[in-house]
């Protein structure tokens, strides 16, 4: 075997190792929330010793930074195909924020993830390294900037970015109704009421 084989065959057994260790991190937080979550209990979750854990994250704060990280990948991803091909700016904004509300929609484990429930609830979150902090605000910024683009072509930045924070607590809005099961009070669907919404906004802002 090459070097550059042996290297290639290392490289995927420390992904798949890193991958098996973030799965394993998110049950533990669905189970027992960010602060009741140890290293001791994901290394039993992932089936390792917790000194293995270390050789991949340093602390579960890293994991958990780790696993929203590409979960937000995962996001803007979705946004950017769901706006490509699409010339018209009005239609391209619709897809773009109902490719945001799909993916929290049918993922709602990354719901929790991305708006840091599993700390333990509905509160002002964040990580205690600032750094990590704006690294991981800009790239939820980066999953939005698809329908930014989109209203900035029909109304300009300022709008664009009101607008897109609109959609969001919007978006956060119904997401959060609907998994709970309160949106079943008023026999209503929450994706028609975003798809909607968004024509809405553009609408009156014309």
């Amino acid at each position: 075997m090459t070097d550059a084989a042996r290297a290639e065959r290392l490289g995927a057994v420390t992904e798949a190792k890193r991958t098996l260790i973030l799965e394993a991190a998110l049950r533990v937080f669905a189970r027992d929330g960010l602060r009741g979550a140890g290293i001791r209990a994901i290394a039993k979750e992932a089936g390792y010793a917790p000194g293995a854990i270390y050789a991949y994250f340093p602390s579960k704060e890293h994991i958990y930074a780790a696993a929203l990280r590409e979960s937000l990948t995962r996001l803007r991803a979705a946004t950017e195909a769901a706006a490509s091909g699409i010339d018209d700016p009005a239609p391209r904004y619709v897809a773009a924020g109902l490719a945001f509300f799909d993916f929290y929609d049918e993922n709602p484990r990354e719901l929790d993830l991305g708006f840091y429930l599993f700390a333990g609830g509905i509160a002002p979150r964040g990580l205690s390294d600032d750094e990590t902090n704006r690294e991981l605000n800009d790239a939820l910024l980066a999953t939005l900037q698809p329908m930014c683009d989109a209203a900035s072509g029909l109304f300009g930045p300022d709008e664009a970015t009101r607008l897109t924070a609109e959609a969001f607590a919007h978006a956060a809005g119904l997401l959060l109704l609907r998994h709970t099961r309160r949106l079943q009070l008023f026999r209503l669907e929450a994706r028609p009421l975003m798809e909607r919404y968004l024509g809405d906004q553009l609408s009156h802002a014309r």
